[in-house]
């Protein structure tokens, strides 16, 4: 079809009509814009009524001769193979067609002789690459990123006569990385990175290359050991062999590289030492030789060069740092945590250098905190957790207002912290726990607007909480438990409304609790223990629907135990040791909250075992005891009767239904309050409430008037999904294990509670929390959608963002969930949201690579991140990816596919729409535009998140944080005047632990 097409259009030309005025260059354009499918318009003013295609958007033209010299159309969503006659304009030396959906690239190429240029980076290019590339005579720029080419690279490229850049990047390209490159002695830049070539090392001959100014083999699947031979590429600015399996020693060669501006061999095996010369790099800005095994010091004549960034972290150096260090002129980021390093930081360090990022935690430093770290202004992380420093906070430190995180937790810090410290308007992280710090915390706290994370604990603070802390309008995590802290908690603490953690255990606090708690709408976990609180316990504390912690225990609280307690869904419960009296409240009474009442002499409650006995005054009523007697005789009998009635109507609902009790085994995750007859029993058609790839789902309500959701898994093959899951075949028991063993261990407030697991040989079910307002997908999707206003929106996202980021972060090891999507987020009553359906979840076992191979897909179509679909290799950035599909549903809209979108899914929609209409076409129209700016903001994040190359996504602890700076009066303004959308990207830098 595609030669018949080709040859009617010759015919047409030949029998153009005379009186067109358009060149014959002009006509074959035309005939290519025919040959295209042009959605978007973006060659209508190719106009074969015009006399020269000179004009022509993309066109550009020789001025003396009018010849068509170059072609230039990225981004224009054009389709369709690649168009041959463009090989008839004689002249053509530049042709571009990036990021555009071009499905085949032909042999016959080779024609375009002429060209000096091609760009088809980021298209649909697909099989073996053209080995007649290489009889282009004049190419010099050749960039085929993005694509899905895959096998070997034909052994023709080391033909080509002239080719300066050669860029595979991010291919399926599955051979070895060959040694025939070796001979294109022309070549300056070589970028094969992120292809899944079969193992096998560097090729020697690679060192022939001496003109090579870039080397780029990123994730090549490369081993043994790093060729002495680089070392004669004299002109190699970037040298770049990470996330590989490289093994052995730095080769000392590599010090002969004059002019190299930046070397990254992070993430390898490479072993040994430093090796001695590296003086010699007077070029040098950037060394990263992270997460590798390397040992030795950190030579003198490293700090003496002109470096801008140095990460030599988690490795298993040793010794002090060199004074000189602080002699840098240009440093500004220095990432040395997990080694085990010695002695003191330099007393000047800082004075010269306008550090940014300083991260020198669990190492074995000591020694005073210099004073001098943010001498120049600029400092913005400063982490030294897990080392044995000591001392006093400098007070410099305190003006120091460019600090957005500060870890110094686990030291032996101490004295009183400097006021103006407190009050650093940009920290968002201030973690200050296990130390020896003293004083109290300073009412400067006040001025810290974006502080999220207060972390105190274990020190010897003393003094009243400041009353400024209910300012903290972002604050989530507050932490100052074991202390000495004294008084009462203001008033002011119970408008912290994004709050989700409070915890205060072992200090002197004393008063009544605050009013006004009803507040504290997202709040997971309360822990008060062992103070002098006093008074009643406030019934508002029930009405805070995720809270899943709750320990008052230790304290002088007196009055009964509310009965708005019972709507907490709690995973601990602790009121022990207080003064409570009165009788419990009926759920309470079960034998499952017998330790949580302990010490409460006046509270009674059913019998249990440490309350009291209940009802002294009728101990001496020997008629009491009789017509008791009688009533327990007749209750029996009655209850016997009821028993065989019953045992008759189960023995034939159970037949009816095929389900044989007696061998069903319950596992359980949490307290219940239920047994698993209760939900065997409502398990009717009546009460499903959605089904889908894994099963049924039933909505049960328990006899206690609370309701749970139960999923009964597929007999046999997982059956097909209206959701387009991508992951076929039996996977039943695989889904129902993952999710068991995923959900069972997790507790976190965004993370959808798994209360119990039924299991029989044929049948299998999983019992969790009861989401009222359904999932996500289906709620933003159908005709309730306009009910999720931006507020609600945004806070989905952030409770969403917040469930993965502990799954990846703070999860060992970390999990990842694999099948992110709209339809897996749930919706409680207040529309919070809950990451739920981990049956494809997978736990990643850390190898030093990052990456784990899948033997399927799993995921949903519009969901699955580029590089998973194409190499079966799964990390956290694959989620991310994901995550950022849902953030564009929640700003536009619109599902991950649909027919508007024809052959692109909804991002490639939003990139092209952004480029060609702007952000106004966009945003979902039922958006108020009141929020549009918050809006954009999303919409970057989004953009970040579904970036096509993971290493420019960010990771999810990045984007929670880049979520919460949306609402600072000082975040940056991602909408340009024109109304266009610019994403940036950057590259995520390692964090060494957790902050939740």
């Amino acid at each position: 079809m595609i030669l018949l097409r080709f040859f009617f259009l010759l015919l047409l030309l030949a029998g153009a009509p005379p009186a067109l005025s358009l060149t014959q260059e002009g006509l074959y354009l035309h005939s290519v814009k025919l040959s295209l499918t042009d959605p978007d318009s973006s060659l209508a003013a190719w106009d074969d009524r015009d006399d020269s295609p000179c004009a022509w958007p993309g066109v550009g033209c020789d001025p003396a001769s009018g010849s068509v010299t170059s072609l230039d159309l990225p981004s224009a969503n054009l389709a369709g193979p690649f168009p041959l006659l463009l090989c008839r304009l004689s002249n053509l030396t530049f042709l571009s067609l990036y990021n555009n959906s071009i499905t085949s690239l032909p042999s016959g190429v080779s024609a375009c002789h002429s060209l000096v240029h091609l760009d088809l980076a980021q298209n649909l290019l697909t099989g073996d690459l053209p080995a007649s590339l290489a009889d282009l005579p004049n190419l010099a720029y050749l960039d085929l990123t993005g694509n899905n080419f895959s096998g070997d690279i034909p052994a023709s490229f080391g033909r080509f006569q002239r080719l300066e850049v050669l860029s595979l990047v991010y291919n399926l390209l599955d051979g070895t990385v060959p040694a025939f490159l070796g001979n294109i002695s022309t070549l300056k830049m070589l970028n094969l990175s992120y292809n899944p070539f079969a193992p096998g090392r560097i090729p020697p001959e690679l060192g022939n290359l001496t003109n090579l100014e870039v080397l780029w083999l990123t994730e090549c699947s490369l081993t043994g050991k790093i060729p002495e031979s680089l070392g004669r590429l004299k002109r190699l600015t970037d040298l770049d062999l990470a996330i590989n399996y490289l093994e052995g020693p730095i080769p000392s060669s590599l010090t002969e590289l004059e002019s190299v501006f930046q070397i990254e061999l992070y993430n390898n095996s490479l072993t040994g030492e430093l090796p001695p010369g590296l003086s010699k790099l007077t070029a040098l800005r950037l060394l990263d030789a992270s997460m590798n095994r390397l040992t030795g010091t950190i030579p003198d004549e490293l700090t003496r060069l002109p470096l801008e960034s140095l990460n030599l972290y988690e490795n298993q150096l040793s010794g002090e740092l060199p004074a000189s260090i602080a002699d840098s002129p240009n440093l500004y980021e220095l990432r040395l945590f997990k080694n085990k390093l010695t002695g003191e930081l330099p007393k000047n360090f800082g004075q010269n250098a306008p550090l940014r990022y300083v991260d020198v935690s669990t190492n074995n430093f000591s020694g005073e905190i210099p004073a001098s770290l943010c001498a120049k202004g600029e400092l913005e992380e400063l982490l030294m957790i897990e080392n044995s420093f000591s001392g006093p906070i400098p007070e410099p430190l305190g003006g120091c207002r460019s600090l957005t995180r500060v870890r110094l937790g686990n030291n032996g810090l101490s004295g009183d912290v400097p006021s103006s410290f407190w009050g650093l308007p940009r920290v968002y992280l201030l973690e200050l726990a296990d130390n020896k710090f003293s004083g109290p915390i300073g009412e400067e706290i006040a001025s810290a607007s974006g502080l999220s994370v207060l972390s105190l604990s274990r020190n010897e603070f003393t003094g009243s909480l400041p009353k400024g802390i209910g300012t903290l309008a972002s604050l989530l995590d507050f932490s100052a438990s074991e202390n000495k802290l004294t008084g009462s908690l203001p008033e002011s603490i119970a408008s912290l409304g994004q709050l989700g953690r409070l915890d205060l255990h072992r200090n002197e606090l004393s008063g009544e609790l605050p009013s006004g708690i009803q507040q504290w709408k997202k709040l997971n976990e309360l822990n008060l223990a062992s103070n002098q609180l006093s008074g009643s316990i406030p019934g508002e504390i029930g009405s805070l629907s995720v809270l899943n912690y709750l320990d008052l225990s230790g304290n002088w609280f007196s009055g009964k135990v509310p009965v708005e307690l019972q709507n907490l869904k709690l995973n601990q419960l602790n009121l022990s040791y207080n003064r409570l009296s009165g009788t419990l409240p009926p759920m309470f009474t079960k034998q499952m909250y017998q330790n949580s009442f302990l010490g409460n002499p006046g509270l009674c409650g059913g019998g249990m075992q440490g309350l009291c006995n209940g009802g002294g005054e009728e101990r001496n009523s020997g008629y009491l005891w009789l017509l008791r007697s009688i009533f327990v005789l007749a209750g029996l009998v009655f209850i016997v009767g009821v028993g065989w009635f019953y045992m008759k109507y189960k023995k034939f609902k159970s037949a009816k239904r095929a389900i044989d009790k007696s061998k069903w085994t319950l596992m359980s995750f949490h307290k219940l309050g239920f047994s698993e007859d209760e939900i065997l029993d409502s398990l009717d058609e009546d009460n499903v409430i959605g089904a889908g790839s894994s099963g049924k789902v039933y909505k049960v309500v328990l006899t206690n008037g609370e309701a749970v959701a139960v999923k009964k898994l597929w007999d046999g093959p997982r059956k097909e999904s209206e959701n387009h899951d991508v992951e076929k075949g039996p996977v039943q028991d695989d889904g129902f294990d993952a999710e068991v063993r995923t959900l069972g261990k997790i507790r976190h407030k965004n993370i959808v509670k798994l209360w119990c697991s039924c299991t029989t040989r044929d049948c299998k079910l999983l019992v969790y929390e009861y989401m009222p307002n359904g999932s996500l997908g289906d709620l933003l999707h159908s005709s309730k959608g306009g009910l999720l206003e931006w507020p609600t929106r945004y806070r989905i996202a952030m409770d969403a963002a917040e469930g993965l980021s502990y799954l990846h972060h703070d999860c060992v090891p970390p999990i990842v969930h694999r099948d992110v999507k709209s339809n897996n987020i749930l919706l409680d009553a207040d529309f919070g949201a809950r990451v739920a359906d981990f049956g494809v979840a997978k736990v990643v076992e850390r190898t030093g690579k990052g990456h784990e191979s899948m033997s399927m897909i799993a995921g949903s179509c519009g969901y699955i991140a580029p590089e998973y679909a194409y190499t079966l290799r799964v990390n956290e950035k694959s989620d991310t990816y994901s995550f950022g599909v849902v953030l564009l549903e929640l700003v536009t809209g619109r599902r991950p596919v649909d027919p508007e979108f024809g052959e692109k899914d909804l991002v490639k929609w939003v990139c092209i729409t952004l480029d060609q209409k702007g952000v106004d076409q966009v945003i979902d129209r039922k958006l108020d535009s009141c929020f549009k700016e918050d809006i954009c903001r999303v919409l970057n994040i989004g953009l970040q998140c579904t970036s096509p190359l993971p290493i420019n996504r960010p990771s999810m602890r990045r984007v929670v944080k880049l979520l919460q700076e949306i609402s600072a009066e000082n975040a940056p303004k991602k909408a340009n005047r024109d109304g266009k959308l610019t994403p940036y990207y950057y590259d995520d830098a390692s964090d060494p632990g957790s902050v939740a």
